[in-house]
């Protein structure tokens, strides 16, 4: 190389490397390298590609695009074939002055369909290996001779530890995002007030759930939980999580009935920034923030038809794709369902598919529901008279005969959550040290005949219009009812609105 070409060499690497440390984007510094490259070794088309695997990825592209191929930012395509694939796997730079004239690999009839007359192609190296490709295209013959070639290649040594620094970024950037949604999620979590600390019982109903959870737990096998409202399903699910290998990771919970239609797609999956109307940036899903961790699907029958398949694809194979993305995101989740309907009649209706629900019930687990094992209410009622006692300022150390009688001959519709809500407002009510049911309307003896129940509603509703009147309808502030309650006043004011509870002067 002569002086001249020299002085043009050492100026073009100096223009790479400024433009490396000033541009943070992809698009932003390889429209840099272009600009400084151009004046040196002319192009018509120029695309940096990304290798991972036997798959190349449009890292970033200058100028237009051939006529029938498309060359999508980062879209994965197959490096067989190609010029950049060949480059890869032989880790040399390949020149070609005359397509037309000159040996041709599959993907070089692409080129000269689309008007490409000319190429040079050099590796990105980086610690000895190849992780990506230079490709310059010329509409115009013999634009490119051999002295272009390791001028190339000192350039793409310095892209490649742009590119290699950079994807480091990004896979800080995405773990680091990870991390601050799975804070946030748990967060929320943290605030909400879960049922029980533990599951109370020792009948012979809740000892066989308790046998089933130790021996699938470790396992990791998925699991479908099945139950009345009420009977503790999340419980356990996160008793399986933290006895299972994974418990150092996120147990994620999902409510497939609680979430719009529109949404849950995007809430398990995660979407692209401008994927829809709405989509301002960019959002990681539940099955994401789950990675090496669990899912808990509950409310599982409730989950749209149309999106069962991909929830399929998943439990199958481990892969999904963000709503708007092109590339597939690989994820090892173990996933936990819970539901209250009968899923198989829900097949049977086509509201829920098979193959779905037999990759589900791999390993089911059946909570009783709490009219089916009343032995266990004594210690409940115990368990639950400690657990609200403090919070409000009581000591409950006895409960009546009576009392207990009509606790266990109640058909509790709404199981241990009917349960825990009769318990809390007895506490509440409780004059002294013996539990005061005082005004509960039920009528007891009487399971099987009509009228001797209350649905859950009627007794949420009643519950939480004694805790207003004991806090004078106060909502929310110190000592309102939402702390009582353990809830967020918004929720509150939400759930009065939904049962019809208003002040009556």
């Amino acid at each position: 190389m002569d002086a001249e070409n020299s002085e043009t060499g050492y100026r073009l690497l100096l223009e790479v490397n400024n433009a490396i440390i000033s541009n943070l984007t992809r698009e932003s510094l390889f429209r840099a390298i272009a600009e400084a490259l151009r004046k040196v070794v002319p192009f018509d088309r120029a695309i940096l590609y990304d290798a991972e695997n036997d798959v190349l990825r449009t890292f970033a592209l200058e100028g237009p695009e051939l006529p029938g191929h498309s060359h999508d930012l980062h879209r994965d395509v197959s490096r067989q074939g190609t010029a950049a694939g060949w480059v890869l796997d032989h880790g040399q730079s390949r020149l070609r002055r005359d397509i037309e004239i000159e040996p041709r690999v599959p993907a070089d009839e692409i080129m000269v369909a689309g008007g490409v007359r000319a190429y040079v192609c050099v590796p990105l190296m980086a610690r000895g290996r190849a992780i990506g490709a230079l490709l310059l295209q010329s509409f115009a013959p013999n634009r490119y001779a051999v002295e272009d070639v390791p001028l190339l290649e000192e350039v793409a040594k310095q892209i490649a530890l742009a590119v290699e620094n950079m994807r480091a970024f990004e896979e800080i950037a995405r773990l680091r995002a990870k991390l601050e949604e799975e804070n946030r999620y748990l967060q929320e979590e943290i605030k909400s007030d879960h049922n029980f600390e533990e599951i109370v019982g020792q009948s012979r109903a809740i000892k066989e759930v308790f046998k089933a959870i130790e021996a699938v737990a470790p396992a990791g096998a998925t699991v479908l939980i099945t139950g009345d409202t009420g009977t503790g399903k999340e419980l356990v699910a996160r008793a399986l999580h933290n006895l299972s290998p994974r418990r150092g990771k996120a147990l994620i919970k999902v409510n497939c009935a609680a979430l719009p239609a529109g949404l849950i797609e995007s809430e398990l999956f995660g979407h692209e920034k401008g994927a829809f109307t709405g989509a301002i940036a960019r959002k990681i899903g539940r099955f994401e923030l789950a990675h090496g961790g669990t899912l808990f699907l509950d409310e599982i029958g409730d989950l749209p038809l149309e999106l069962q398949p991909k929830l399929l694809r998943v439990l199958q194979e481990g892969e999904f794709e963000r709503i708007g993305a092109s590339h597939t995101i690989t994820v090892d989740v173990r996933v936990i369902a819970a539901t209250n309907r009968d899923l198989e009649t829900a097949i049977r209706e086509n509201r829920f598919r098979s193959d779905l629900y037999y990759r589900l019930n791999v390993f089911p687990i059946r909570l009783p529901p709490l009219r089916e094992r009343t032995e266990d209410i004594p210690l409940m009622v115990r368990y639950l008279t400690l657990k609200y006692g403090p919070r409000f300022g009581k000591r409950i150390s006895n409960v009546s005969p009576a009392i207990m009688k009509m606790l266990q001959t109640y058909s509790w519709p709404g199981n241990v959550r009917e349960l825990e809500n009769v318990i809390e407002r007895a506490t509440i009510l409780s004059a002294g040290a013996e539990l005061d049911l005082g005004w509960w309307p039920m009528t007891t003896g009487g399971r099987g005949r009509a009228g001797a129940t209350r649905t859950l509603e009627e007794v949420e509703r009643e519950h939480i219009r004694a805790v207003l009147e004991l806090t004078g309808w106060r909502v929310s502030g110190e000592r309102g009812a939402a702390e009582h309650l353990g809830m967020k006043p918004t929720t509150l004011e939400a759930r009065m609105k939904k049962l019809g509870i208003t002040r009556k002067e």
